[in-house]
């Protein structure tokens, strides 16, 4: 009879027969990390119940040895095939099989692997046995690995690996070759830290790489460079908005593409030998420069700076690479036609997008230090025209600058890749639109799906308040969606002027207390920017930040008292329905979270006028009733019932719970007139709260709502083995499931196209 009837129990009891005999200091989480059934120094373990094809389970090892080597991990030199019943150990060595680990597989390991064919096992083990218990334990302790060659499936991988290893390494240190005037030999091509994993790559240059370089910069330079990156599908279709430009130029005139940010030259791949003659090319980050020799430049008109010299190599810069610099902007080979009026300048660029007060440079403390640019020279000439936040984007100061230094005539073009922001909430410009495609962020080397824009702008004023852009996708099969239409319109009011709570409360006192983004007292050590306000009238505090969503959760707040940051308003008890639909239309992209949501619809505060006149006269009542109701069961709603330091009792009044009387919000809910998903939202709330009050750390004492609920009660345990979430109260987890569930499609389908309809959202 069978000893083990589930395949966990066989593990969880392997590991903790053997574990102590091979280290104390192995940890499970560890060990399971990447998906398979355990890697224990130079072994791979793939336990079965029963091992009924050697081949098949072999196979589905090696898949698990080519994710490793693609992730940058070593490759174990061992593979333990192990029969949980039999007590059996089939031990393979993993070099035999490297052609097989250096493949790319698609799908789940365990899928499709009949027909493999490999050799005999270099061992077999019966670990009932006491000899064959001590060779386990001493395969187990053994720590030898395959070594792999480098190649561009799993480059990625061994960079971000070897950043880590090498926290103050820069992109020589990994890629460096001998081919050009700086000679640094990097990790690929010597092996030091991975002597012992990686074979040296012998590529004489880097070219096989460039579609990976923006890649394989250090975590920050990555920041710092931003993305240059341009899918070829998305590059080829933005040649036709090229192509536009270029029949505009005049008869008679000659005609330039600038390219001031080229990287690898991804932009340049499709076009034709007589456009790219037309070409000037240029990258600030030097093996990117040397890609782009190599690859275009012996067919592009020029290339910035146009040898490699001594002196090109500045720091894994290129000098006289920086497209904001005044030595570039008065670089004699560009200025040749910029001065010449029988030349027509187009700019094709995907600008680097970099925020340097993102929340990376943050959490590494290198916002300052990676804030060189914004000493540029185009930068600083462009604080003297633009006010405001403008200036902190890296891509901004490259849209400036074009338009500033290179647009000239009416004729001239540029055709650029950035998010709308700038067009559509900084109005960094207002020229006339000819044209332009919306891309899908995610395949420009990102994780997001959001909407880039490339758009064709001619060198006229204008004064547009809306664009339609052709929205693609890029599917599976590796081709470009249908196109669909994509309306931009211009945002010109923010949260902050038009709706944020201006009056004073009478009865305010300074002595309460500060509340951070989890709904709880904030820690006496952040640095806070708000008065700790307290008063009688206060309902709570509210943050809509923002026009955009990116970090949306930070950007959006509720809480019982002032954010310990600032960036909101405290809210009254006798108008805060009135401000309630800025919560509601910060959660939009949350429940939206197609690519051609985020960063085309923007917050807004430019239907305000319309939008207190139909306050007034009653209209919108009911749906401020709505949002109402979405409020108190939407888990961003952060407001907790607590005893803050001042001695201050917090009660969440926009919450639902009546145990212990009746809320502002009970109170105000009993006006709205229910249809059946709000009669449904209410039913599943006291579903929830039934189950709440079975549990074990429930306080009959407080006022509950949803994300106290979520964050105190709906406790879970991780399984040692699987590292599956156990709930201790399925019932209360899955009641608060299937709220968040009713409540998206009421918001989407009772509260949104009202947002819309009165610009809150735009």
């Amino acid at each position: 009879m069978d000893k083990y009837i589930l395949e966990r129990d066989g593990q969880l009891d392997f590991y903790k027969s053997f574990l102590p005999r091979v280290s104390s200091e192995l940890n499970i989480d560890e060990i399971l990390a990447d998906n398979n059934d355990g890697v224990i120094n130079g072994n791979l373990l793939e336990f079965k119940l029963h091992v009924t094809d050697l081949n098949t389970v072999l196979f589905q090892c090696i898949k698990y040895l080519s994710a490793l080597r693609i992730k940058g991990k070593p490759v174990p030199a061992n593979i333990l095939i192990i029969d949980l019943n039999a007590a059996a150990a089939w031990l393979f060595y993993s070099a035999t099989y490297l052609s097989d680990i250096e493949k790319v597989y698609v799908g789940g390991a365990s899928k499709d692997n009949i027909g493999f064919i490999g050799n005999s096992a270099d061992k077999v083990l019966h670990y009932n046995n006491p000899l064959d218990a001590e060779s386990v334990i001493a395969l187990l302790k053994e720590n030898n690995f395959t070594k792999i060659h480098i190649d561009e499936n799993c480059i990625v991988g061994w960079a971000t690996s070897f950043y880590k290893a090498v926290p103050t390494a820069r992109k020589e240190d990994f890629l460096g070759d001998d081919a050009g005037k700086h000679k640094t030999i990097g990790e690929i091509r010597k092996p030091v830290h991975f002597s012992k994993y990686i074979y040296p790559y012998t590529g004489r240059t880097n070219v096989k790489f460039n579609y990976l370089m923006d890649k394989l910069n250090d975590t920050l330079q990555k920041k710092n460079l931003g993305a240059f990156y341009t899918n070829k599908l998305y590059a080829e279709k933005s040649l036709e908005l090229v192509r536009t430009a270029i029949a505009r130029v005049p008869n008679g005139n000659d005609y330039i593409i600038l390219d001031r940010c080229a990287g690898t030259g991804n932009l340049e791949k499709g076009m034709t030998d007589e456009e790219l003659s037309h070409c000037v090319v240029s990258t600030i980050e030097y093996y990117e420069y040397k890609v782009l020799q190599e690859l275009i430049g012996s067919k592009v008109r020029h290339i910035i700076p146009p040898i490699e010299t001594a002196e090109t190599f500045n720091a894994g810069l290129v000098a006289g690479g920086d497209a904001l610099s005044q030595e570039y902007i008065e670089n004699p080979v560009i200025q040749q036609y910029v001065d010449n009026p029988k030349c027509t300048i187009i700019l094709f660029e995907n600008p680097p997008y970099a925020e340097t007060t993102s929340l990376e440079h943050q959490r590494t403390k290198q916002a300052k230090n990676s804030s060189a640019w914004k000493n540029s020279f185009a930068v600083k000439a462009m604080k003297k025209e633009v006010k405001g936040t403008v200036s902190n984007d890296l891509g901004n100061a490259f849209i400036w600058s074009g338009f500033k230094y290179y647009m000239r005539q009416p004729t001239d073009s540029y055709i650029v890749y950035s998010p709308v922001k700038y067009w559509k909430a900084q109005h960094l410009i207002d020229k006339e639109f000819l044209g332009g495609y919306a891309y899908n962020r995610r395949h420009f080397h990102t994780n997001i799906d959001a909407c880039i824009m490339v758009a064709l702008w001619g060198n006229n004023d204008a004064n547009n308040e809306e664009i339609t852009l052709q929205g693609f996708d890029i599917q599976q099969d590796g081709t470009l969606t249908d196109a669909v239409e994509l309306t931009v319109r211009k945002v010109h009011e923010l949260y902050s002027t038009k709706y944020y709570e201006k009056a004073s409360f009478e009865d305010a006192k300074y002595d309460g207390i500060l509340i951070g983004l989890n709904g709880l007292e904030a820690e006496s050590n952040v640095k806070k920017r708000i008065k700790p306000m307290y008063s009688r009238y206060m309902v709570g505090y509210l943050v809509a930040d923002s026009v955009g969503f990116d970090n949306p959760d930070a950007k959006s707040s509720l809480l019982v008292a002032g954010r310990y940051n600032g960036n909101g308003c405290y809210i009254r008890k006798d108008n805060y329905l009135q401000k309630l639909p800025m919560f509601c239309a910060s959660r939009y992209i949350t429940y939206n979270r197609a690519w051609t949501e985020r960063s085309r619809i923007m917050k807004s505060g430019d239907g305000a006028d319309r939008f207190a006149r139909d306050v007034s006269n009653g209209k919108l009542h009911q749906f401020l009733l709505k949002c109402l109701l979405f409020t108190c069961t939407e888990m961003q709603n952060h407001m907790r019932t607590f005893t803050g330091s001042d001695g201050r009792f917090y009660r969440n009044e926009l919450c639902l719970d009546a145990t212990n009387g009746e809320t502002i919000a009970i109170r105000d809910l009993n006006n709205l007139k229910k249809n059946k998903k709000e009669v449904s939202i209410l039913y599943q709330w006291n579903t929830v709260l039934k189950y709440a009050k079975q549990t074990e750390n429930y306080n009959s004492e407080l006022t509950y709502g949803v994300y106290q609920i979520f964050a105190e009660l709906d406790r879970s345990h991780k399984d040692d083995i699987t590292g599956n979430t156990i709930w201790d109260n399925v019932e209360l987890h899955t009641a608060l499931q299937s709220l968040k569930t009713l409540v998206k499609d009421y918001y989407n389908s009772e509260i949104v196209p009202v947002l819309f309809e009165y610009e809150f959202l735009k």
